[in-house]
């Protein structure tokens, strides 16, 4: 069901817009520099080699700074996400979620703790993986209710993508190295069907408030 409220002074179209736009930016970043990368990679193998493979070693600074890209738009789809806030605890509980998401996209990138044989000193990549294998199931689920409050095929998208990763994520470590590579970039798109249609909700809501004001249906 559709829930409305009048615009209040507190509204703000042109940061939902410009958050929104920024989600959707970070995304297309990453897929273009998972794109791209391998071209400054020598021997790189699409279906063995994992995109951490392209952030460490040799080329490293186009993944590293796609990487980087993702995680400031997670920033901007939380910040978005507590702007127009949908819910009670599930909505909160997903924004938090983005912003220790971009936290750990950073660390990802900014620890070269794979790809290159690094294994000095600390090392948390596998803790890194493991905490995104947990929270990109618990993000988009979470936030699904009430991104319905929108529209129902943001919330179908929201726990396609939740209940996809939680399935095709554990599958990841059961495959053997010389096809990991091209599974960890279907786990990437899954993620997308979250982010994605997170950054256009807050675009079309920011647009929808900028002419007639309201929460409405995107058309």
């Amino acid at each position: 069901m559709d829930t409305h409220r009048p615009q209040t002074h507190e509204d703000r179209p042109a940061l939902l817009i410009g958050l929104g736009l920024a989600g959707l930016f970070g995304s297309l970043a990453l897929i273009i520099g998972t794109l791209i990368g391998p071209l400054f990679v020598p021997n790189y193998d699409w279906i063995a080699d994992t995109i951490s493979d392209m952030a460490a070693g040799e080329g490293e600074i186009v993944m590293d700074v796609a990487l980087y890209l993702y995680a400031a738009s997670l920033i901007a789809l939380s910040l978005g996400a507590a702007h127009l806030h949908l819910g009670q605890f599930g909505w909160s509980g997903g924004m938090l979620i983005l912003v220790i998401l971009a936290l750990v996209v950073t660390l990802v990138g900014v620890r070269n703790e794979y790809g290159d044989g690094d294994n000095e000193g600390v090392v948390i990549h596998m803790y890194l993986v493991y905490a995104m294998g947990v929270l990109y199931a618990a993000g988009p689920w979470i936030m699904a209710q009430g991104a319905g409050r929108i529209s129902k095929g943001y919330l179908w998208a929201f726990r396609i993508s939740a209940i996809a990763w939680a399935v095709a994520a554990p599958i990841f470590f059961l495959l053997p190295t010389s096809y990991d590579g091209l599974w960890e970039r279907v786990l990437g798109l899954i993620t997308m069907g979250w982010t994605v249609p997170l950054g256009w909700l807050l675009l079309r809501q920011g647009l929808a408030r900028a002419e007639v004001g309201g929460l409405r249906r995107p058309a």
